[in-house]
């Protein structure tokens, strides 16, 4: 599948796009957030995650490098900004997240090569200083089951 991009021009339409994406959510779908520092991707997650009904303040887990939240599906939001290694994953319980029954939400994940696999990667670009591109490029056949389904929801 050819990948799909979406311009937005403030942080509340970056959120909105999070929201329609998080319509399309299932369990055991990730998404691989790849973009320079302050190009949106928290930005982004707080929308999904308001979208899959999380009630709490969604921060950068940027520190703690994971933050877990409730909401209609388990959502884990990683931050790899701080790790450099793949073997890095096995301290934060990376597979098992993976394995289980949440969204996992990978924020710097073209850090650590091969996280994008098997999840739907979206770029997050600058266009001017409130303005983004968003490009979702699917790995794998579940990734592009995701992108179809936000591209037309």
């Amino acid at each position: 599948m050819q990948p799909v991009s979406w311009t937005t021009n403030s942080p509340v339409k970056t959120q909105a796009l999070g929201r329609k994406l998080a319509q399309a959510l299932q369990a055991g779908d990730c998404l691989a957030l790849c973009g320079d520092l302050g190009s949106g991707k928290t930005t982004f997650v707080q929308g999904v995650a308001q979208g899959l009904g999380v009630k709490e303040t969604v921060a950068s887990p940027t520190f703690v490098i994971v933050r877990e939240y409730q909401g209609k599906l388990p959502v884990v939001h990683i931050d790899l900004y701080r790790l450099n290694h793949p073997a890095d994953l096995d301290g934060i319980g990376y597979e098992e997240y993976r394995a289980g029954q949440c969204v996992t939400l990978i924020e710097w994940a073209q850090k650590i090569p091969g996280v994008v696999e098997d999840c739907l990667e979206i770029q997050f670009r600058h266009q001017s200083p409130a303005g983004r591109k968003l490009t979702g490029v699917a790995h794998g056949p579940r990734a592009e089951t995701l992108l179809e389904r936000w591209g037309v929801s």
